[in-house]
């Protein structure tokens, strides 16, 4: 039986999960979690990549202790990088995508290559942290970086790299960078030429499944002598987790449900025109050479943000707590754009919903339960929203939402979303990053024989929730959606 290790790297912790396939179900077994703390220097903020190389390293070496393992894959987060010179040495600490340093970088590139030119050549939505933005940055302020690296490597194939020598750029995690050319599935001269950005930096793509190579010697020593190969899994983790999607049907609607919510459609082809464009839609890199054309949606952050705030208030509720306090509060009295600019940073979250509510002629929410309750069917009128737009840039209609992720711990949100949508919502499995990661690992190796088939052991495998629509409160939700139209801005 094969044994697999998926390294799932999140913006504040990563763990290492062993994956295996019985000929049935696959199991997942947690064997090493670490936190991963940013850091901020003179001003800046970056990873401890090499701290997290460790970490890695570590988890390799509890699987040796306990039964070895074939293969090793490695999700992250979009769009961070870093160089590596003609010696083989990492140049810089990488950046983190939260600095700052790329407001002016924005105006920089949008004088050379308008959004709307950016936008039709790579799909990819306008966010500040693109690594677009981010090696603009590099050109202007650290030109001497650029000038003596020989590759940069996005998170995922840097720490690949580190293991066994070999330099990729994976489709999935280079997509993220809106430098690649979302028909052709390269790295975009056009894009490059136009930003004066060396094409020479990046590393061959290659889609996920792709075998990169075994440990180096020095590595496999120090890890105790598995001789595991590493994969080039999805290695975004969004990618992952809708390589998870425990859908029986080829064509299905998603909701990858955390700190963010990504909502999407698998696509042979991009979706890129004046109705993407306008509603800020990206066309990312997905499995078995799909697209996801998503759009991100303000997610749980709402919660958590708001939890924080409670605590440092002295009042420290559990998740359960916060969920039996909405569902005693009044239905629908207040409404929220989740993705209003206002809620994107950190800070006193109920104060700044209920400030929106009250510049909108709701009134202000006071009571926990208001504010959660606030959060849940705004959410779900945003997930509404959204599943029109993309069954009309389809040309089809969905029956169900899948979710998937942390949020599908989150039972009244899912249940709101039935009756908010009036699809049926199928909630889980929760681990979907680490699955996703694991199943093509096990497409890799042969023990499945393509996406669809690893699909259907991660159906078998997976415990999930069915949430049918009520038909009861349709008239108040129109009505709700009514207002919530006039209130967001496209």
């Amino acid at each position: 039986m094969k044994r697999v290790l998926a390294i799932d790297l999140g913006a504040s912790s990563g763990r290492g999960i062993v994956g295996a396939y019985d000929g049935e179900r696959i199991t997942l077994d947690e064997v090493h979690r670490f936190s991963n703390d940013p850091l901020q220097i003179g001003g800046s903020f970056f990873w401890d990549t090499l701290r997290l190389l460790h970490e890695i390293k570590q988890a390799i070496l509890k699987c040796s202790k306990a039964g070895g393992i074939d293969s090793v894959g490695i999700d992250t987060w979009g769009v961070d990088y870093g160089y590596i010179d003609k010696t083989g040495a990492l140049l810089s600490v990488p950046y983190h995508y939260r600095d700052q340093r790329t407001a002016a970088a924005m105006v920089r590139v949008y004088e050379k290559l308008p959004y709307s030119e950016l936008y039709k050549i790579t799909g990819i939505e306008s966010m500040s942290f693109n690594t677009v933005f981010q090696t603009n940055a590099d050109l202007n302020d650290r030109p001497w970086l650029v000038e003596n690296a020989e590759t940069l490597l996005f998170t995922p194939d840097l720490l690949g790299y580190f293991l066994t020598g070999k330099k990729v750029s994976e489709y999935t995690i280079a997509s993220t960078s809106a430098m690649m050319d979302a028909a052709k599935r390269e790295f975009s001269g056009k894009v490059l030429g136009a930003l004066g950005y060396p094409e020479r930096l990046f590393a061959p793509v290659v889609m996920p499944g792709n075998v990169l190579g075994k440990l180096t010697s020095s590595v496999d020593e120090e890890t105790g002598g598995t001789g595991a190969t590493v994969v080039n899994v999805p290695s975004h983790d969004t990618s992952c987790a809708v390589m998870a999607v425990p859908s029986a049907d080829d064509d299905f609607l998603f909701i990858s449900s955390g700190t963010w919510s990504l909502m999407g459609i698998e696509s042979r082809e991009p979706i890129i025109n004046e109705l993407t464009e306008r509603l800020s839609f990206t066309n990312e890199g997905g499995v078995d050479g799909k697209i996801n054309v998503m759009k991100n949606i303000m997610g749980l952050w709402l919660i958590q943000e708001s939890r924080r705030q409670w605590k440092r208030e002295g009042r420290e509720y559990s998740f359960d707590t916060l969920e039996n306090e909405a569902k005693a509060a009044r239905p629908l009295k207040y409404i929220i754009n989740p993705d209003d600019a206002s809620f994107n940073q950190a800070g006193n979250m109920p104060k700044k919903i209920a400030d929106f509510c009250e510049a909108t002629g709701q009134g202000r929410p006071e009571s926990v339960g208001e504010i959660i309750r606030c959060i849940y069917e705004s959410l779900s009128l945003r997930y509404r929203y959204t599943a029109e737009k993309l069954e009309e840039l389809s040309e089809k209609k969905y029956d169900k939402i899948n979710i998937v992720g942390g949020g599908t711990k989150e039972k009244t949100l899912c249940s709101l979303v039935a009756d908010c949508t009036g699809k049926t919502v199928v909630a889980g499995p929760v681990e979907a990053t680490a699955l996703g990661n694991v199943a093509m690992q096990l497409v890799a190796a042969g023990v499945f024989a393509n996406v669809a088939e690893a699909r259907e052991a991660i159906r078998r495998s997976s415990d999930v929730t069915v949430y049918e629509p009520h038909a009861k409160n349709i008239g108040a939700w129109d009505e709700a959606y009514e207002k919530f139209k006039a209130m967001i801005s496209e």
